[in-house]
């Protein structure tokens, strides 16, 4: 009896396995990481006044370098210490610990810091006897008050008024600027600090006028009789 040829031997190679789904703990998309964050942020005990002044003795240490002509690392200072300015009221939104005070902290050390870094700015082109750069600190100063002046009163009024070109920070970046290429700066032979001044001073007053016209005309429009 004749036995059949053996069949072929079967193949010892198993098919490559498919990867298996992660663990939903090992998913880490972008939103789940700032969700994390910022979780882990409103449970410490950060507080919206503790970011505030941080920016504050930020935007004192900037005005303190630009006396010693170190306009470059002034300049950084005076840009982390703005940002740090504008997460203070996004923080105080998102962890709910903001309080009436810690707004009215937060609007009064904005004007303070301003004009902190921009006295410094003053007494610099005082040094190098620039009076007409020294004059255009003074209208700068004096009109960045009154862009905040006139939304503040428009508000009390009843009329939203946040329009105009030089806001916040449209002057921070227009400073920032100034600063980072500023003659000696260590970033080229530049010299934008007094262009940078000039410009806030025309900039600032062009918007107290945009904001007086705005509010006008809301004012107008709420008194006049229906038709």
């Amino acid at each position: 009896m004749t036995s059949s040829p053996p069949g072929p031997a079967a193949s010892t190679t198993e098919p490559p396995q498919r990867p298996g789904p992660r663990r939903a703990s090992q998913v880490r998309t972008a939103a789940d990481v700032r969700s994390l964050a910022r979780n882990r942020l409103i449970e410490s005990r950060l507080t919206p006044n503790a970011i505030s002044m941080t920016g504050f003795a930020l935007n004192v240490a900037a005005a303190v370098l630009v006396t010693q002509r170190l306009f470059f690392l002034a300049g950084l200072a005076f840009v982390v210490g703005s940002v740090m300015d504008t997460l203070d009221g996004r923080y105080s939104r998102m962890s709910g610990k903001g309080t009436v005070f810690g707004a009215f902290l937060d609007s009064t050390l904005d004007r303070v810091e301003e004009g902190i870094v921009l006295a410094a700015v003053a007494a610099y082109f005082s040094a190098r006897g620039d009076d007409l750069a020294v004059a255009a600190v003074v209208v700068t100063v004096l009109g960045s008050l009154m862009v905040s002046y006139t939304r503040a009163r428009a508000e009390a009024l009843g009329v939203e008024c946040k329009v105009g070109l030089a806001t916040r920070p449209v002057r921070v970046v227009i400073l920032s600027a100034g600063l980072l290429f500023a003659r000696g700066a260590s970033l080229g032979d530049f010299q934008l600090l007094a262009p940078a001044i000039y410009a806030m001073a025309v900039l600032t007053w062009f918007t107290v006028l945009q904001r007086v016209l705005h509010v006008r005309s809301a004012l107008q429009r709420a008194s006049a009789p229906p038709a």
